[in-house]
């Protein structure tokens, strides 16, 4: 046995002796085997008779005890043991004896230690714990790790990583393996995962994750057991972040946008100047256009930032949008194709063919932000091309140009298929983006220059 084991009959004699308790202390199973208990050999004679008194209490006692003593090795040193004593029945159900398991308490200590961790990490840990076996499959998971995946602990186990996300498993089974066949990297890693689980807190979060090889401590040669994995929710960070970052990215294009428009001559061109600084990062596409004949002066409407999307627009008809179609004339265009600088179209004065339901139109007559998308549209091209917008695009953002109080136009920002919606954030940015387009419109305006 991995335990020192030594037994007593009923009179103190030793009777069993194994090659465990010889390692510790150096006395040989045929040394010891015989002796009357531990005195004088095993045990200083001073402490003998509480020793013996002690173990040989476990006749009498019921379950397991458990006792700290320091006993003699054979080379005369001392070492302090654990024992767990128990009473040994003979086949009348008398006590006929005591064995005693004992072991050097540094080496009980670590093991309980060990334990003790191992149960805190799978009861009570701020983190997820996963232990992967070698088949990639969690073979134990805490509570932690079993609501960031939106199951139970016990839905977890044994199920392959594809069965519990959708999106990442290949960079997680990566990493497992990596760790399997060449043991733990040196830093956590920043995984992003999409969950499959409905009753997830998030569908897409990002996990700060380390790995530990978990090997067998009895095996002669290392035999891997599986990983452990370790991770923490840090999406609110990342998310955090990457807005902070985007913010300074807009607003040094903003600042950038200003200065080169500044040293315009033409009003036109600082107006182009804007639409193409606002594009970097934002947009694919950039339209502007003017209103033949732009509004009275005005307030905006109320509320006119909101969350409006084309579909609910054309299901709820408002009454302002029975009026005629204002008459829209394109003045500005990024290249649909090859990516280029905007440049001013040729001013032919010929309305814009919008039906009533667009969403510039709306924009124009709400002075406000309208987004569209194309969501689950059969044919996206079809949806671009029913809106007078260039092949491929599926997300559209309308905001209105504003200027001295009245409506000079409309600026539309488009994007395709590989970018996401427009949210508010985009809509708020598109907007300091317009009144600045919208200024130099009007200062051309003013000039005569368009």
């Amino acid at each position: 046995m991995d335990a020192a084991l030594c037994a007593f009959d009923a009179d103190g004699t030793v009777t069993h002796w194994n090659r465990e308790a010889e390692r510790i202390l150096g006395w040989t199973a045929a040394e010891a085997v015989g002796r009357a208990g531990l005195a004088g050999w095993a045990v200083r004679a001073e402490d003998a008779d509480e020793v013996h008194a002690v173990l040989m209490a476990a006749m009498t006692s019921p379950g397991r005890q458990v006792h700290e003593f320091a006993l003699l090795t054979k080379d005369g040193g001392r070492v302090l043991v654990r024992t767990q004593s128990s009473a040994v029945t003979g086949t009348d159900g008398e006590p006929a004896g005591v064995y005693c398991a004992f072991s050097e308490v540094h080496t009980q200590i670590d093991l309980e230690r060990s334990i003790a961790l191992s149960e805190a990490l799978f009861d009570d840990a701020s983190w997820g714990v996963v232990l992967v076996d070698a088949d990639l499959r969690p073979a134990v998971v805490n509570a932690h790790a079993a609501r960031a995946l939106g199951l139970g602990r016990t839905h977890v186990l044994g199920r392959p990583l594809g069965d519990l996300l959708a999106q990442g498993v290949e960079e997680l089974e990566g990493a497992l393996q990596h760790v399997l066949a060449e043991g733990a990297p040196p830093a956590a890693t920043e995984l992003w995962v999409t969950l499959r689980s409905e009753e997830a807190e998030e569908p897409r979060r990002c996990w700060r994750s380390g790995f530990l090889r978990l090997a067998s401590p009895l095996a002669e040669e290392p035999v891997p057991l599986g990983v452990g994995w370790l991770f923490q929710d840090i999406t609110d960070t990342k998310r955090s972040e990457q807005d902070s970052s985007l913010q300074r990215f807009r607003a040094h294009q903003l600042h950038r946008a200003g200065r080169a428009a500044a040293e315009c001559e033409d009003p036109m061109e600082a107006a182009a100047l804007q639409l193409d600084f606002a594009l970097a990062g934002f947009a694919d596409h950039g339209l502007v256009d003017l209103s033949a004949t732009p509004s009275p002066s005005g307030l905006p409407l109320s509320g006119m930032d909101a969350d409006t999307p084309i579909e609910d627009a054309d299901a709820t008809e408002r009454p302002d949008d029975a009026d005629p179609v204002p008459r829209l004339v394109r003045a500005l265009a990024s290249p649909a194709g090859a990516p280029g600088p905007s440049q001013p179209v040729a001013v032919t004065g010929i309305p814009l063919a919008y039906v009533p339901g667009h969403p510039a139109v709306q924009a124009y007559r709400r002075r406000g932000s309208v987004r569209a998308s194309a969501g689950l549209a059969a044919s996206p091209e079809g949806w671009a091309a029913a809106r007078k917008w260039p092949e491929g695009t599926v997300h559209g953002l309308c905001v209105v140009l504003r200027s001295r109080g009245r409506t000079v136009g409309v600026a539309t920002f488009l994007r395709g298929a590989s970018r996401r919606p427009f949210d508010r954030a985009d809509a708020a940015y598109a907007e300091d983006v317009a009144s600045r387009i919208a200024a130099s419109l009007d200062l051309a305006d003013v000039l005569g220059k368009r």
